[in-house]
């Protein structure tokens, strides 16, 4: 987890948290926030922010700088597959993304934060989430928040700006990944081409999902 340090604001302090590739075969989750005051809000909407996936990467890469001016802290948790892993065996994954909710906002601190909920029950995710923290304070879960809410689609450019980097670094490696999603066939190529050369799976894919469980 990092956390950029916080500057002193006279507003009150609005968060959104979101996360990226919760659905991915390759690579880590991402869950990332950001806090800014409230008054800086319109800024955002100014600026064009919206839902992360409905942007380029080049539009990305150009808003993240602006969020981050704007912003009063951001903080980021990943999980690496081996702990995606853990907690889907167990059926856990909802668990895994409330604990990464829950330590990105200890890191935020914010007086009402928005999240984007992968929970269909709403209340059951608020709790999830808040039985981590020490202290709970003021938490709005959202279904689609990422597209209804402007401070969590800030959040969804940081998270997927963080995830995307994560994937660039496996795929400067060996090169022709895909997007890292068991839908990309391209991905799903070379998963099955290194199960055959190596008789295991890589490391950095996910063995709970079960694409590649069937392939193994």
């Amino acid at each position: 987890m990092f956390g950029f340090p916080h500057k002193p604001y006279l507003s009150k302090l609005v968060a959104g948290v979101d996360e990226a590739g919760r659905g991915s075969i390759l690579g880590p989750l991402v869950i990332a926030g950001i806090g800014i005051p409230a008054n800086r809000v319109s800024d955002l909407t100014r600026l064009g922010i919206r839902d992360s996936k409905t942007l380029t990467s080049k539009a990305r890469e150009r808003l993240i700088k602006e969020i981050i001016n704007l912003a009063d802290c951001l903080s980021v948790v990943k999980f690496e597959c081996h702990e995606v892993d853990r907690y889907v065996f167990l059926n856990g994954l909802n668990e895994l993304e409330a604990l990464g909710m829950a330590n990105v906002i200890s890191n935020i601190r914010a007086d009402q934060i928005y999240i984007d909920a992968c929970d269909v029950n709403l209340d059951r995710y608020k709790h999830s989430i808040q039985k981590y923290m020490v202290d709970p304070r003021n938490i709005c879960c959202l279904h689609h928040a990422d597209t209804i809410n402007i401070v969590v689609s800030a959040a969804s450019i940081l998270a997927k700006i963080i995830r995307d980097k994560e994937i660039q670094k496996i795929r400067n490696i060996y090169q022709d990944i895909g997007s890292g999603y068991p839908s990309d066939e391209k991905t799903m190529r070379f998963i099955k081409k290194w199960i055959r050369v190596h008789e295991s799976s890589p490391r950095f894919a996910r063995k709970s999902w079960k694409p590649l469980r069937n392939i193994l």
